[in-house]
């Protein structure tokens, strides 16, 4: 598949020259040049001789032609997000064994990396890298439920079959041209929003994260990536439930007028949420993956949408439910964890919990994370935070309930102009359209959950834990039924 993509690449250079593949900042990179750049960067690399390289970059022309030189390569690719901490950011560096780094001087000093005679890469004594698993071309970090980041060991094959198959459902309702909201650095966007539009053919447009209104690890300026959305006009985005009830909020009146599939997931979606934006004019498909399984293994398509659900397997991916729900995946899996012995899995238990609907997957909440009421009633909370975020006044939520006759909700307010009688609103209205066991009873105002203060994961995800433990005394606090 990796030479099968390249040589893709290879013929759109002489089938279509002159479409634009790559654009960022005024600067647009046609297919005809698209080979050339690859091979030089690739070049470089050799001689350099790095092995395991960091691409420590800012979302733009140069993540995406060095991403692709280091598949052409083969050296092995550890993307760094930006908003790791310093700590995570040394922790993988050390685990991975990373010898070289592409990206800004003042970090690379800062994780132990020294000047080379080559000004745009920087390098680091290794003497003994950790093994990793034959085949690796990847190791894209998680930070999942602890503060420890976990390698994820891909080879490029897989990469590009998710691909393939994102492709092949781009292509059906014509899409040519992407707009990349995510950082490049996670799997999705990376496999999504990158190597998929080039198996279409198609264009990506890569603006900075602080023009898109990326604010570190816990801004977003919605105003300022809603000008960078009508201005690009793209048919296909990628986004994350927050990101899309924030976009949506910068709309007003106006019909949207452009898009083709905007992809949503990475977290619970509400569907209240689905159901505003599709009002809006938002063609909005909510999808369902892990980074153990290279990314997106089931997607709504279009006309086939099932509200409520995360769509049918794609292509690669062949879904099963354990006797318990879980859901199991087969197909296109992770190489392994680095420094994990074990041998290559073929079926990946995933935590989640699962239902069929006809041929559509019904997420069910974590096996882990599920919490029981008083009364014996068990709720998923993510299902209830959803509801609750899909509230334009609420940013993001967490809820808990374990052995308590009522449920609460820790809430943050999606900005200063958010006053508490609006807050009580918010959840009026989403208790309306939950079971009576899983409404929220009493809630107060938050600080934001970030990826910086340990409540929250590098993707978004709550750090359950860690909220629990910093507001114990409020979880403690009795709450009358």
């Amino acid at each position: 598949m990796r030479e099968r993509f390249l040589d893709h690449l290879s013929a759109l250079a002489v089938s279509q020259p002159g479409q634009v593949a790559l654009s960022a900042n005024d600067v647009a990179l046609n297919y005809a040049d698209l080979p050339g750049e690859i091979a030089r960067r690739s070049q470089q690399l050799a001689a350099f001789g790095g092995r395991r390289v960091a691409l420590m970059l800012d979302n733009g022309l140069d993540w995406a032609l060095w991403d692709l030189a280091l598949m052409q390569s083969e050296a092995v690719n550890v993307p760094l997000p930006a908003f790791f901490s310093p700590a995570q950011l040394a922790h993988v560096v050390d685990q991975a064994g990373i010898d070289t780094l592409i990206g800004p001087g003042a970090a690379a000093a800062a994780l132990g990396f020294a000047a080379s005679d080559d000004p745009l890469l920087w390098r680091r004594e290794v003497a003994t890298p950790p093994v990793l698993p034959p085949g690796t071309h990847k190791i894209t970090f998680t930070s999942g439920t602890s503060g420890t980041p976990k390698g994820v060991c891909l080879d490029s094959d897989t990469q590009l079959t998710v691909a393939d198959s994102l492709a092949e459902v781009a292509r059906s309702v014509g899409v040519r041209r992407h707009l990349a909201m995510l950082p490049l650095a996670t799997l999705l966007e990376n496999i999504g929003g990158l190597y998929a539009p080039l198996w279409l053919g198609g264009s990506v447009a890569l603006p900075g994260l602080g023009e898109l209104g990326w604010r570190g690890a816990s801004g977003f300026d919605s105003a300022q990536a809603w000008r960078v959305i009508r201005a690009e006009a793209p048919d296909s985005l990628i986004l994350v439930p927050q990101l899309l009830s924030a976009l949506l909020m910068q709309q007003g009146e106006a019909p949207l007028g452009f898009g083709r599939f905007f992809a949503v997931g990475g977290a619970t979606v509400s569907p209240a949420l689905l159901t505003r934006a599709a009002q809006a004019g938002w063609p909005v498909f909510e999808g369902y993956g892990l980074s153990e399984c290279a990314s997106v293994v089931a997607l709504n398509r279009p006309g086939e949408v099932q509200p409520g659900s995360v769509g049918r397997p794609l292509p690669h991916a062949r879904i099963t439910l354990a006797e318990d729900g879980e859901v199991v995946v087969e197909g296109s899996l992770m190489l392994g964890y680095l420094g994990d012995a074990e041998p290559r899995p073929t079926r990946w238990p995933t935590g989640d919990l699962g239902a069929w609907e006809g041929a559509a997957l019904v997420l069910k909440g974590r096996r882990r994370q599920v919490f029981i009421t008083a009364y014996g009633r068990n709720v998923d909370p993510a299902w209830v935070e959803a509801e609750l975020t899909a509230e334009p006044a609420i940013a993001q939520a967490w809820v808990s309930g374990e052995a308590q006759p009522s449920n609460r909700a820790l809430l943050v307010p999606r900005g200063e102009w958010v006053n508490d009688q609006q807050l009580e609103e918010a959840v009026a209205r989403a208790n309306q359209r939950l079971p009576d066991y899983a409404r929220v009873a009493c809630w107060q105002r938050g600080g934001p959950f970030t990826p910086d203060n340990g409540l929250a994961t590098a993707n978004g995800r709550l750090r359950r834990e860690a909220l629990a433990e910093r507001y114990h005394h409020w979880l403690e606090t009795p709450v009358s039924a």
